[in-house]
């Protein structure tokens, strides 16, 4: 919205400011972060008031867990109004990925606000069964993804980008809106699955967030992507705005996620980020880094994979409990221990995914 401003310019004054993407970007983050600071203790209030007894605990749980019962949810809300607020203001209405990704970021959330809905409202750990999130989610991911393809250019519509090795495309052809399919919702899931302990998934959300804004914006510019000898793909350099409204906000939660949290991120925030961040990856054609950057989140989602097959046709476990954080919990390590390793592993991977700018 902001953006407009810019026809105010006469090329030389204040408003020209707002025709520079990294300008915006750091509006957008600094809105998101006051947005968080400014409504999180209210928000948490009311989420306390109507939620009563909090999200429910699962029984089967690691025992470190009852002591967390009464913790309202939903505190994804928080981190969603943050970054669409922030967004709108900042970037440019009329590119068609920020919209893509603002729709697929909305349309998640509502599914996990429905999930965590049902689980306050009756206690119950069941929530909204897993085959109608699912084909939800396959919906919204398809739509996103075909949208996606529209916005791309000719040579790239339905190619898969291969890092590292330059100019090497595999054209997938029909099969691109499933590959880009499975991308969003795995994402989705695998950011939810990962979002069980206190600070756990927003962290490697936020970093995620800001190197895919980064690949963005590189693949955005002609100039770079030349230099470089990435594939150009105009229009995504705008989504390092959302990526800056994730960071923000992801920080304003956090500040009142952090142990002992105030607040739980909830489905609303975990399948709405985890979203957001697979139609990113799909629109900048970068999804086989995301799976590099996104590893913690691949990670988790294997190790719950894995535990079913195992158990399935052995009768034994692979791990303690699944997802894997909870295996190093039932193993004695400290949360903060957990949470702040898989940080560090996070900040790791997402510097081999950057590095796969440069290494061609």
């Amino acid at each position: 919205m902001l953006y407009w401003l810019t026809a105010l310019s006469d090329g030389g004054d204040f408003f020209n400011l707002f025709r520079y993407i990294t300008f915006r970007a750091g509006g957008a983050f600094l809105t998101a972060l006051l947005f968080g600071f400014i409504f999180g203790k209210p928000l948490i209030n009311v989420l306390r008031k109507r939620q009563g007894k909090g999200q429910p605990i699962r029984d089967d749980g690691p025992e470190g867990h009852f002591a967390k019962a009464g913790t309202p949810t939903m505190g994804g809300l928080l981190i969603v109004g943050a970054l669409v607020t922030s967004t709108l203001l900042w970037a440019r209405l009329d590119n068609p990925f920020v919209w893509i990704v603002l729709g697929v970021t909305l349309a998640f959330g509502l599914i996990g606000f429905a999930d965590d809905y049902a689980k306050v409202s009756k206690q119950t750990t069941a929530g909204v069964p897993g085959r109608v999130r699912l084909l939800l989610g396959f919906v919204i991911a398809a739509i996103a993804a075909y949208l996606s393809t529209l916005a791309h250019p000719d040579g790239l519509q339905n190619q898969l980008a291969v890092p590292v090795f330059k100019d090497v495309l595999i054209n997938l052809g029909l099969v691109f809106i499933p590959f880009s399919i499975i991308v969003i919702v795995g994402s989705a899931n695998a950011v939810n699955l990962t979002d069980g302990l206190d600070g756990l998934a927003i962290m490697p959300v936020m970093i995620a967030a800001g190197t895919l804004g980064v690949i963005a914006y590189v693949v955005g510019r002609v100039d770079f992507t030349e230099d470089l000898g990435l594939h150009y793909v105009p229009g995504t350099g705008e989504l390092l705005i959302f990526t800056m409204g994730i960071i923000g906000g992801g920080l304003g939660f956090l500040w009142y996620n952090a142990p002992p949290a105030a607040v739980f991120m909830g489905d609303t925030g975990s399948l709405a980020l985890g979203g957001a961040l697979g139609a990113i990856a799909v629109a900048a054609k970068h999804e086989i880094v995301f799976a590099i950057v996104g590893g913690v989140f691949v990670a988790e989602a294997l190790s719950v994979m894995i535990q079913v097959i195992y158990f399935k046709r052995t009768g034994k476990r692979a791990f303690l409990m699944a997802p894997i954080h909870h295996h190093y919990e039932k193993k004695g390590w400290a949360e903060p221990q957990i949470v702040i390793r898989f940080w560090i592993i996070a900040l790791i991977l997402a510097m081999i995914g950057l590095a796969t700018l440069k290494v061609r």
